[in-house]
């Protein structure tokens, strides 16, 4: 075991005993840890496990170090790509067809929309995907993106439609998608880039597996 997985065991061992020098050792022992897998004076201190933090979720980085390497490689033969990036295109299409409807209905553009379809997204790539690899954050981007684009062009369709006077399906099929960059360029405002980016951050934040610090240390120990 590394240095840094015997002090998730005495960080909360009651046997524990700062010193400047190599920092904590072992109060029976006088020296740093050596076992492997379990030692045999360790006892638990109750009240520093329960102040362990259960409520601010690890960044991706984190769970990269502070777990094991026999638990990442649990995560990983858990983890499920396909189901993930399936599951997040679905609620992002299902996400920009609501945006859509409401922008419509209120003949208005609410930007704050884009950070919660990026929330969405990212949190359904989570659920379904169970990742813990960077490509799950970054295929959560893309798709929150993509989804905040297709919910402007649902809302330019919806325009068209009662413009028209015509069914929404049926604006789908005769739009001159040649135009498409061009009208989506007409009715892109500076401010929309902003929620983009926002909306990307949130895809990429919540699309991996969350742990907390209390998570690692029961999943550690056991």
């Amino acid at each position: 075991m590394k240095r840094e997985e015997h002090l998730r065991f005495c960080k909360t061992c009651t046997n524990r005993k700062p010193n400047f020098q190599v920092g904590l050792v072992c109060g029976l022992t006088d020296k740093i840890a050596d076992f492997e897998n379990n030692c045999e004076f360790y006892s638990e201190d109750v009240e520093v496990v329960e102040n362990i933090d259960n409520e601010d979720v690890l960044a991706p980085d984190e769970i990269l170090t502070k777990f094991s390497e026999e638990n990442l490689e649990k995560f990983k033969q858990e983890q499920n790509l396909t189901r993930g990036i399936t599951a997040s295109i679905f609620t992002g299409l299902l996400s920009a067809i609501l945006w859509g409807v409401i922008t419509v209905l209120t003949n208005f553009q609410i930007g704050f929309m884009a950070i919660a379809i990026g929330a969405i997204v990212g949190l359904t790539m989570r659920a379904a995907g169970k990742g813990i690899d960077v490509v799950f954050g970054i295929s959560g981007v893309i798709i929150a993106v993509m989804s905040c684009l297709l919910g402007n062009f649902f809302s330019i369709v919806g325009f068209i439609a009662n413009q028209e006077n015509l069914g929404y399906i049926e604006t789908l099929f005769y739009f001159d998608y040649s135009q498409l960059l061009h009208i989506m360029g007409i009715t892109f405002k500076p401010m929309d880039l902003v929620f983009y980016v926002i909306a990307g951050a949130e895809g990429y934040k919540f699309s991996f597996r969350a742990f907390t610090e209390k998570d690692v240390y029961e999943l550690e120990k056991k």
